[in-house]
């Protein structure tokens, strides 16, 4: 990264490294109910983040950092529940 993050972009990174594999390996296991709880546990870093974190920040290093850390938090939901396929 060519900027020091903000912590809350620390936070969210450090919570994803965890997340993420645990959400992996329950659904290899078909166990949806601890894949969720797995990324339950993102909701406090990614409110945090939100209120905290400029996404679209002037700069273009940071702005791409963040969106691709959004990206792997949208990566990592979309791996558990398509929500695209609800309708309504």
């Amino acid at each position: 990264m060519s900027y020091t993050p903000e912590p809350e972009e620390d936070a969210l990174a450090t919570a994803l490294d965890s997340a993420e594999p645990m959400a992996t390996a329950a659904i290899a296991h078909e166990d949806f109910a601890r894949a969720m709880t797995a990324l339950a546990s993102l909701r406090a870093p990614i409110d945090a983040f939100f209120d905290k974190v400029t996404v679209n920040d002037p700069d273009p290093a940071k702005r791409e950092a963040r969106l691709a850390l959004l990206a792997r938090v949208r990566a990592a939901v979309h791996n558990v529940a398509d929500f695209s396929r609800i309708e309504g």
